[in-house]
């Protein structure tokens, strides 16, 4: 949270809106309509911009609006309009759709905040709803079992064995989208 001062702000005077930002505007005096400005922001972005040239393998960019890890990079030669282009072959991290994506290199292109996470299952109900917990004792039932690739969730599923066998995940988050994409059984 930031607080900025603004001395004779007239609220009515300002038709503006911001998404992602919260304002509260309290009066500080009535006599000299002086106001207190508390915004808050998460700051957070789900992208950052990378030159294509700067983008390596094994690393992460979007390509058409999906998160991708590059499997591949080919530059080609500087032409006659005086750029050399970077042909990457990338996956979709989330559904394994193979994609390809060419931009000269010097050229801006974004780059996916990419976090992955250890949760321990605690439950899996019969529609495959997935209550997780971690290291901290947070919990989390906003996932279900992946359905990519086939046959990970039954997996999942017939390793945890109905509790008793203590499996974690690994839950992948990037640009707003979670999914587990992997398990390991924990040995007690």
């Amino acid at each position: 949270n930031s607080l900025i001062y603004v001395p004779n702000f007239h609220w009515n005077e300002v038709s503006l809106f911001i998404p992602e930002i919260s304002t509260e505007i309290s009066e500080m005096s009535d006599d000299d309509h002086d106001y207190e400005i508390d915004s808050s922001d998460s700051g957070a972005s789900l992208t950052i911009p990378c030159d294509a040239g700067a983008i390596k393998k094994g690393g992460y960019m979007m390509i058409r609006d999906k998160p991708c890890k590059v499997l591949s990079i080919s530059v080609s030669k500087t032409g006659k309009h005086g750029h050399a282009k970077c042909n990457f072959d990338a996956v979709d991290i989330f559904t394994g759709k193979k994609l390809q994506d060419m931009v000269p290199s010097s050229h801006g292109t974004m780059v996916p905040i990419v976090n992955k996470t250890e949760w321990e299952i605690l439950d899996i109900d019969e529609d495959n709803a997935v209550t997780l917990m971690d290291e901290g004792g947070e919990q989390k039932a906003d996932l279900n079992l992946p359905t990519i690739p086939d046959g990970l969730g039954a997996e999942i599923r017939a390793a945890w064995n109905e509790g008793e066998n203590t499996i974690s995940v690994t839950v992948q988050a990037a640009v707003g989208i979670e999914q587990i994409i992997s398990y390991k059984t924990v040995n007690d």
